[in-house]
């Protein structure tokens, strides 16, 4: 069997310059049961209230902003972390230019025995 990983020296850098009054997203990995996505927000841009049919973590990687979670609203900066269960109403705002990684789980990894 091989084995494989992925690396990246600079998160934030991936979504490069982030145009003005713009959302910029990459997915940097993908499989069965995860997707990974860094978010790149212009200041003053937001992700309006929606839901994830999965469970999701989202973690600020640098900027400043507001994230809600099931109707609670959390200032955020670099260091931040979320966990959310599939269908909780979120949102994110961003106060200056932010980045933001989400960890969608898209299935139950098994645990080899």
């Amino acid at each position: 069997m091989s084995l494989t990983y992925r690396w990246f020296e600079n998160l934030t850098a991936v979504v490069g310059e982030i145009a003005p009054d713009s959302i910029t997203s990459r997915t940097i990995y993908q499989d069965e049961a995860i997707k990974v996505i860094v978010f790149g927000f212009a200041a003053g841009q937001c992700l309006s209230e929606h839901t994830a049919s999965m469970p999701a973590t989202i973690q600020i990687l640098s900027g400043e902003g507001t994230v809600s979670m099931g109707g609670q609203e959390h200032p955020v900066k670099a260091g931040a972390w979320f966990h959310m269960d599939a269908q909780l109403p979120h949102s994110v705002n961003a106060a200056t230019p932010l980045t933001m990684l989400l960890i969608m789980v898209k299935a139950q990894r098994q645990a080899s025995t």
